[in-house]
């Protein structure tokens, strides 16, 4: 079964910790949305479309926090927890997206007289289908991957892409995983990625989890593993 990265569950934010991995699959449970933003910031969740949702849940729980009965007191508590959120990657395009797309959200429903426990529920709703929409594009794009694609192919990759840095199932690594299950056989060369070691931390940790065949090598040996012709993908 595939990775899941983050998700919504009783009104809680559940994320594998990141800086666990290889060596424990770990996971933790936020309420508040200030964890959730540490989280970001601590790399504990990583890659942009996975902090793009994980950006959305985390003003979901905000907005559960909030205790205010008046609406401007309500958009003014998600305001502040939005750029809380932000602050945490102000250059993750993804996690502004995210963030802005959910707080939009809010200011439109309290335009249409919603109630504060109505937009509460919206927002939450609309955070979760955020999540599963992340999951229906990435096995769209890995469907369309998959024809690049033949039977035995050896495929190179470089630092992580896959249902860690997504909600699940991947971008990059997302074809190689629909390329096996339309019955093709493939094979992964991983580079470590250095300096955090995405590749061999992550990359491979997940490969592996899927039963996907997968080998590690340094990044210096990529010269050497294409000029002989070890990799056609």
């Amino acid at each position: 079964m595939t990775l899941k990265t983050v998700e919504w569950k009783d009104n809680s934010v559940i994320m594998i910790d990141q800086t666990k991995l290889p060596t424990n699959l770990e996971y933790v449970t936020y309420t508040d949305y200030n964890d959730v933003a540490a989280a970001i910031r601590n790399l504990v969740v990583r890659g942009a479309p996975a902090i793009g949702v994980s950006g959305a849940f985390g003003l979901a729980l905000a907005a559960l926090q909030s205790s205010s009965k008046t609406m401007d007191d309500f958009l003014s508590d998600l305001e502040k927890a939005k750029e809380v959120l932000f602050q945490t990657r102000p250059t993750a395009i993804n996690l502004s997206w995210g963030l802005e797309k959910i707080y939009n959200s809010a200011l439109s429903h309290a335009e249409q007289g919603r109630t504060v426990s109505e937009i509460r529920d919206a927002i939450i709703v609309e955070a979760k289908q955020m999540a599963e929409e992340d999951v229906n594009i990435n096995k769209k794009m890995g469907k369309n991957g998959a024809e690049l694609f033949q039977n035995n192919d050896t495929i190179m990759t470089h630092c992580n892409a896959g249902a860690l840095a997504t909600v699940g199932y991947g971008t990059a690594l997302g074809v190689i995983r629909a390329t096996k299950e339309v019955g093709k056989n493939v094979k992964v060369i991983a580079t470590e990625t250095r300096p955090v070691q995405q590749g061999s931390r992550l990359t491979a940790f997940e490969l592996k989890h899927d039963g996907i065949d997968v080998s590690l090598i340094p990044d210096t040996a990529v010269g050497y593993t294409m000029a002989n012709g070890l990799v056609n993908g």
